[in-house]
């Protein structure tokens, strides 16, 4: 069996939570667990926010390898379901991976402070104050809306789209689609807008208009710059992770339930 097996030298990572704990105790000493610097995947054990977390690491430490996720949060979206019963190791090997390139943000504040960070889910820019965003949106060059007034915005990946995306009112999107969602939040001008579509080589540019008196920040997942001036945003396709799934139970799977959910 050992010969047959597409992953030899896998790691074992866990959410501080109580139940991922405990399921990390009990697998301890069911397998010759390595380090995650010398695993070919990894088994994750938590919910969807500490998985963000482990593929994050990922792309900031330049090494990425299949992640295996086990559910022991909440929604679990990115996660399998929990199995106590099934035979852990048969279930990763005969796990599909799904190939999930993030954005890659990169930003600058009015002080000229500037970052360059990727996002699995979505970048968003959201308003800091009382006072409406406007915001210049550019896709390639080309300005497509010289100014959005509106709580915020935000660019998702098929991997996000039925996050933060879909409580905005986006579309979802299939994983395969090579396509990004442009999801306006709260949009009071142009009224009528309700966002765009768009082939996932696009490169999208935000322009922050009157700065001083309507500040923005951008967030990429969890990390956040606040009082931005301006923001790029493009696929990062040589960053590419991989998620693995069970048979019948892979993201594109859960994303095609969503759009019939009620």
């Amino acid at each position: 069996m050992a010969d047959s097996q597409k992953y030899k030298n896998i790691a074992l990572l866990a959410s501080d939570s109580e139940h991922a704990q405990e399921a990390y105790q009990a697998l301890l000493a069911k397998h010759n667990w390595v380090p995650f610097a010398d695993a070919d995947a990894v088994v994750v054990l938590g919910g969807d926010g500490y998985m963000l977390a482990v593929l994050h690491s990922m792309l900031d430490e330049g090494r990425v390898i299949p992640a295996y996720g086990m559910n022991l949060g909440t929604v679990g979206f990115l996660m399998n379901r929990r199995n106590d019963e099934a035979n852990f190791i048969d279930r990763l090997n005969a796990a599909r991976g799904f190939s999930i390139p993030p954005l890659r943000m990169q930003a600058t504040t009015q002080g000229g402070a500037s970052c360059d960070w990727y996002a699995i889910n979505e970048v968003s820019l959201l308003r800091e104050t009382r006072q409406t965003a406007k915001i210049e949106v550019s896709v390639d060059g080309n300005v497509r809306l010289e100014e959005l007034v509106c709580d915020g915005v935000l660019l998702s990946t098929p991997a996000g789209s039925t996050a933060y995306n879909l409580s905005a009112n986006g579309p979802i999107l299939p994983l395969e689609s090579r396509l990004l969602a442009l999801t306006p939040i709260s949009a009071f001008r142009p009224r009528n807008w309700r966002g765009a579509i768009l082939p996932d080589r696009s490169k999208i540019r935000f322009k922050i208009n009157e700065p001083r008196k309507r500040p923005v920040l951008a967030v990429a997942d969890q990390k956040e710059l606040r009082d931005i001036a301006e923001v790029s945003v493009s696929i990062a396709r040589k960053c590419s992770l991989t998620l693995l799934f069970d048979p019948g139970h892979s993201l594109d799977d859960r994303i095609a339930a969503e759009q019939f959910a009620v």
